[in-house]
């Protein structure tokens, strides 16, 4: 195993631990994104905004969730703009693929390179989105890779 690969590994180790600091009883994704330097920049997983209240009835109806919670990926770059923190040149890394709107503020934040587990399976439902998702990166010129 490379170094890049080991650094990848425990990255991507990292981002599951934050995951399960998420309040979705279905759906539990961590982001780090991190710098050149190998330096933890910021992280984020899916939940409500703060001070919003994340009650179980909330959090178990899919029509009221989804558009109130906040993905992994956009909550580290809001966290990081919310300290004065540039992500740009940037790798995020993700347990879960990004999804168009999280690619759109990966794309937007300059984010070089995106990271998630290989294995990870999709559901129907979300299959276009995803396609949709990686096209926009490799348009942007952003890397995706599975690890």
């Amino acid at each position: 195993m490379s170094i890049s690969e080991k650094w990848d590994n425990r990255f991507l180790k990292l981002a599951m631990h934050i995951s399960k600091w998420s309040k979705d009883p279905s759906t539990k994704v961590g982001c780090v994104i991190v710098g050149e330097d190998r330096e933890v920049r910021s992280t984020g997983f899916n939940g409500l905004p703060r001070g919003i209240d994340d009650s179980s009835e909330r959090l178990n109806n899919r029509e009221l969730k989804y558009p109130l919670a906040c993905h992994a990926e956009e909550n580290a770059i809001m966290h990081a703009a919310r300290v004065g923190l540039s992500l740009k040149g940037c790798i995020a890394y993700s347990t879960w693929p990004p999804c168009t709107r999280c690619a759109r503020s990966l794309i937007q934040a300059g984010i070089v390179e995106v990271i998630s587990p290989t294995g990870i399976e999709i559901p129907e439902r979300w299959k276009e989105d995803f396609d949709l998702a990686n096209s926009m990166f490799k348009e942007a010129g952003i890397i995706v890779r599975y690890s």
